[in-house]
């Protein structure tokens, strides 16, 4: 048979030494497991290299869907449609949220609840600003105060009343929501009080409702209760600087709340002097006023004039003539004290509706509220625990009434 010519010399392919052989065997095997080292690194970049990528396509994936979700939220809020991230976050606030801090709320938001601050919406006006009633959905209606007063002065009032509010939370404190800073504009958000303020029941043009007996001692226990809260349990202690019944809300079943915290002052009940003198005639104690000293005394002589004008109806300063005005205080001090005159200065709408006897104990009270005496005043600690019997216990007092007075008015 023919052979193939690459078997030519083949014999001495066939019969190599021994140990030649060995070498070659040798040889072959280290590179064998050097290959199969290679192959298993290889895999192990390319496994790990693969898992990186798989982890960052996932992330980018996320940070897609957040922005997707944040823009679709910011043009919806422009179109007043996507209220749900931001009324979770006023609805969380309202029934209790982290003290020191208060939602940011889009201005766009703001302009939609209140059809763009529509004249028809306002509630209220005041120094600084005007009030709108905003409503955000069928469930969530709420306040918000527009600060148009330019300047400095303004802008102190509005980061104190923020920063005060923001750590602030008591039943009978109004609630701050959230803020918002539009270009030179500044908002407020409260929760909603819908029977307006004390002022408008007891002076307002239309008269809309006669407070009773009752709800009128109801309302003077629950700012008692605010105050005491600001004096005795803040830290620091806070002093209003400004109770008047313009301050004074009322919700519907006519709890009161304190409210405009821009005047207050948070530092404690030790004697403060130098301060700027600020407030609203009527209602600024005589210390303060001649003597620029401030204390949390300087609340409990606002809130005996608020009481006055609870029982009598009539305002804190009131002119007699062209050339003179006479205040409720001087009025009505030499009169509280007479037991046969008391009944006859009584506001009308609640003459003859309550005991003489408790008449005769919250004139008392409001005698030592408007001392002149600073020293001589109550505590509002005091204060309040005189009034809790005063209240029937269904208005959260301790009174035990069966009158048909106790109803509540339309």
């Amino acid at each position: 048979m023919r052979k193939d010519p690459f078997f030519k010399g083949s014999a001495d392919l066939r019969a190599p030494s021994p140990e030649v052989a060995k070498v070659k065997v040798v040889h072959h095997q280290d590179l064998n497991k050097k290959i199969l080292i290679a192959l298993v690194v290889a895999s192990s970049l390319l496994g790990g290299t693969l898992l990186l990528l798989s982890c960052f396509s996932l992330y980018r994936m996320k940070k897609s869907k957040e922005c997707n979700a944040k823009s679709n939220q910011s043009s919806d809020a422009g179109r007043g449609i996507s209220l749900v991230p931001i009324l979770d976050k006023l609805t969380s606030r309202k029934i209790g949220g982290k003290k020191g801090s208060v939602t940011v709320i889009e201005y766009q938001l703001l302009a939609a609840a209140t059809n763009n601050f529509n004249e028809g919406n306002v509630v209220g006006e005041g120094g600084l600003g005007r009030v709108y009633k905003a409503y955000f959905n069928d469930h969530l209606r709420a306040a918000v105060k527009k600060i148009y007063a330019a300047g400095q002065e303004a802008e102190r009032e509005y980061e104190n009343e923020v920063h005060l509010l923001s750590r602030i939370q008591h039943q009978n404190i109004v609630s701050l929501l959230g803020y918002c800073i539009h270009g030179e504009a500044r908002f407020l958000v409260y929760e909603l009080m819908e029977n307006g303020s004390l002022e408008s029941h007891l002076h307002g043009p239309s008269c809309r409702s006669a407070l009773t007996w009752h709800q009128r001692m109801k309302i003077a226990l629950d700012v008692a209760r605010g105050l005491e809260y600001l004096h005795e349990h803040c830290n620091p202690p806070v002093i209003h600087r400004d109770l008047k019944p313009s301050n004074i809300l009322l919700d519907p079943n006519f709890n009161a709340k304190i409210s405009d915290f821009g005047l207050a002052i948070a530092g404690g009940n030790s004697n403060k002097t130098n301060i700027k003198l600020t407030g609203t005639l009527g209602y600024v104690a005589p210390e303060y006023l001649l003597d620029g000293k401030l204390t949390d005394k300087s609340d409990v002589y606002a809130f005996g004039v608020v009481l006055l004008e609870l029982l009598m109806g009539r305002r804190p300063v009131e002119r007699v003539d062209e050339t003179q005005c006479q205040s409720i205080v001087t009025w009505a001090s030499p009169q509280l004290t007479d037991r046969s005159k008391l009944p006859n200065i009584v506001d009308p709408a609640i003459k003859n509706t309550m005991d003489l006897k408790h008449l005769y104990q919250v004139a008392a009270i409001a005698v030592l509220c408007v001392q002149p005496e600073a020293s001589y005043r109550p505590l509002i600690t005091d204060v309040l625990h005189s009034f809790i019997p005063l209240v029937p216990a269904e208005l959260g007092g301790s009174l035990r009434v069966t009158d048909s007075s106790f109803s509540t008015c339309s």
